[in-house]
């Protein structure tokens, strides 16, 4: 008859070898992603304070207003745009030549 209960001398655990340390890379993989998500979460926060800090005036405009553009140059963008439009109406409206695939 077999002995079921067996004494065992030696209580010595098994070293296993670095690289089939399974357990420990997947240890080492949460903390990295763990690490990662904290840093991502950080990064963000200060983008989104640095981005929505306040309009702050240059030194130079004590009236509050910032640089504009001119009356002259913004009636000669709106004069192109109309020409342009135009343009397109004469095209749309304009018959197509027929191409005769015979010739």
């Amino acid at each position: 008859m077999k002995k079921f209960f067996k004494k065992q001398k030696s209580f010595q655990k098994k070293k296993e070898s670095f690289w089939l340390n399974l357990n420990l890379y997947w240890k080492l993989a949460v903390c990295f992603m763990f690490v990662m998500a904290v840093v991502a979460y950080f990064f963000g926060y200060y983008l989104f304070v640095r981005v929505n800090k306040e309009f702050i005036l240059p030194p130079g405009a004590e009236s509050g207003q910032v640089k504009t553009v001119k009356k002259e140059r913004i009636d000669k963008i709106l004069e192109y745009f109309s020409s342009r439009k135009q343009r397109s109406a004469e095209i749309l409206n304009s018959p197509a030549p027929v191409v005769d695939p015979s010739l």
